[in-house]
């Protein structure tokens, strides 16, 4: 079988985000958060705006994408509630962003994102909650076309952390089922749904990510065919899903199964760089060929195997170094010594 877990390792870290732009969402993010809090100061100073880093910036599942684009959801949260519609509230909100140097601010149904010409954008949900107390109750997203919904994106980092605690290949496998919806695009998941998915579902196989994808992908397409949901795992524990016509839901199973069956081909074939381009046919152009055209592990098994078949029909030999084989040598003999005495 070849094995590609190098080439797999190499993938991961191609889709990291560069230290450079990392640094420049940081800043960027910083200098949001200190507008909004300068906005509020000045034109509503009954209200002032607290923040928390929330999505998969806060899982350590973020990618960039094919365009290399990344992003970071940074939720504002105002506690006790405002008194005023959800629209309103995000207008504030929206107001506070205008005029960021090199971005543009988009109003959104349930956020604000902000595009940065740096290639990355950063979305900005509002939230509202009467007591930052450590009771029962979950935070309000500001949804400008419903209203105020409850909704607790703690819960759902949380679950997350809790999943991947020393588990750092459920992270990698989130980043390449992230990558494969990002290369196919159009019909595919969002990354939340591929994080709920792939944490539901994983498979583990010690140093084989290869393997434990391809298991992975067939445990998460048993789960869909038996129920076709993916349930958040916080409030308000909706359904990804739910609004998914037959035409989409069909496109997704299919280019699932036609993942699982190329993912079956690579492990099994014996040429490593062939493997290569059917992993990268699904996963996308960065990932890495290797320059093994044979894998030596499925070298060495099939010459045993060809060894074992010739002992088998009676016409292996062996050589005076001890090797069997069916060249030169002393013709095997039948015997019953099984190694007793």
């Amino acid at each position: 079988m070849a094995n590609l877990q190098n080439q797999f390792l190499e993938f991961y870290n191609e889709l990291q985000i560069t230290t450079t732009k990392k640094q420049k969402l940081i800043v960027s993010h910083n200098n949001l958060r200190a507008k909004i809090k300068k906005h509020f100061k000045e034109k509503h100073p009954e209200y002032l705006p607290l923040f928390y880093i929330q999505g998969s910036y806060k899982m350590g599942t973020t990618i960039r994408t094919r365009d290399d684009e990344c992003d970071l959801d940074d939720g504002c949260y105002f506690i006790p509630k405002p008194n005023v519609t959800a629209a309103t509230l995000q207008n504030w909100v929206f107001e506070a962003v205008v005029g960021t140097v090199d971005a543009t601010p988009i109003q959104k149904n349930k956020c604000i994102r902000v595009n940065y010409t740096a290639g990355y954008h950063i979305d900005i949900p509002v939230y509202r909650k009467e007591s930052s107390s450590g009771n029962n109750e979950h935070p309000e997203l500001a949804i400008r076309s419903k209203g105020y919904e409850p909704s607790d994106p703690r819960e759902i980092v949380e679950w997350f952390n809790k999943k991947k605690k020393n588990n750092q290949v459920l992270v990698r496998l989130v980043s390449y089922l992230k990558s494969w919806c990002d290369t196919v695009r159009g019909f595919m998941p969002p990354g939340i749904a591929m994080t709920i998915l792939a944490a539901n579902n994983q498979k583990k196989h010690d140093e084989r990510d290869d393997i434990a994808l391809r298991d992975t992908l067939k445990s998460m397409y048993s789960a869909l065919q038996y129920n076709f949901s993916c349930i958040v795992p916080g409030t308000p524990y909706d359904n990804l899903f739910e609004n998914y016509d037959k035409e989409r839901k069909d496109k997704f199973m299919n280019e699932l199964e036609a993942f699982i069956k190329d993912a079956d081909s690579a492990i099994n074939e014996k040429n490593k760089r062939k493997a290569s381009y059917l992993w990268k046919k699904h996963l996308g152009e960065r990932f890495p060929l290797s320059a093994e055209e044979d894998d030596p592990e499925m070298l060495k098994l099939d010459k045993l195997r060809n060894i074992s078949g010739k002992v088998l029909a009676g016409i292996a030999t062996t050589a005076h170094n001890g090797y069997i084989h069916a060249a030169d040598g002393i013709k095997h003999v039948v015997h019953k010594n099984y190694g007793y005495e």
